[in-house]
């Protein structure tokens, strides 16, 4: 059986932190990061707003993303060893078409793109109010550091954009408050997984 969970959300909302502890705790699972599709610096164009466009879907490769979440559904079990995952071993009377494979598919900008929609079994979205997005964002330290001004002029606006977006898409999104303790969303995702898995066994 394979499933698909998507772990989206606004920048610094702790998607990474979640699907790092997910990837410990649920069996022969693999994950593909949207930031790892990110084009090269000198592809990113600047806006009208002055900033390069980096909080936009055209930043990323969502050809490439969309191709490598294909391999893995062609095969879990090929996609997990060329990534390093180990896989469980299947018990001997288990049928190894029984067996799960999840895949979690994190990003900032996972339900804006149409050949990735129906894809998903599940979806996640963790939101946290401007203050505390602003605030963290100004703490991390990232390979280009965010110009002066990045934040207000396009980050947050791109974000509200693409959120009201993907309201729009139909697709059934549970929210997440990403300023609860990061062990209760953990422990609220997980709970959620193995209830969703055992219905569909």
């Amino acid at each position: 059986m394979k499933y698909i969970i998507g772990v989206g959300g606004v920048t610094n909302g702790g998607k990474t932190t979640l699907t790092n502890k997910l990837m410990k705790t649920l069996p022969n699972c693999c994950v593909v990061h949207q930031d790892d599709f990110f084009k090269k610096h000198d592809q990113i164009e600047v806006g009208e707003d002055g900033f390069r466009q980096w909080d936009v879907i055209t930043a990323l490769d969502m050809e490439a993303m969309a191709s490598t979440v294909k391999g893995w559904m062609e095969n879990p079990v090929k996609f997990a060893h060329s990534h390093g995952v180990t896989l469980s071993s299947p018990s001997v009377v288990a049928d190894p078409d029984e067996q799960i494979h999840i895949l979690i598919i994190e990003g900032f900008l996972l339900y804006n793109y149409l050949p990735l929609m129906d894809v998903f079994n599940k979806c996640y979205y963790i939101s946290i109010p401007y203050e505390e997005c602003k605030r963290r964002r100004s703490t991390r330290q990232y390979t280009i550091p965010d110009p002066p001004g990045l934040f207000d002029g396009h980050v947050w606006p791109m974000y509200l954009r693409h959120r009201n977006e993907m309201k729009d898409s139909g697709l059934n999104i549970e929210y997440l408050d990403g300023l609860k303790n990061k062990e209760e969303i953990y422990n609220q995702v997980y709970e959620d997984i193995q209830n969703n898995l055992l219905n569909r066994l």
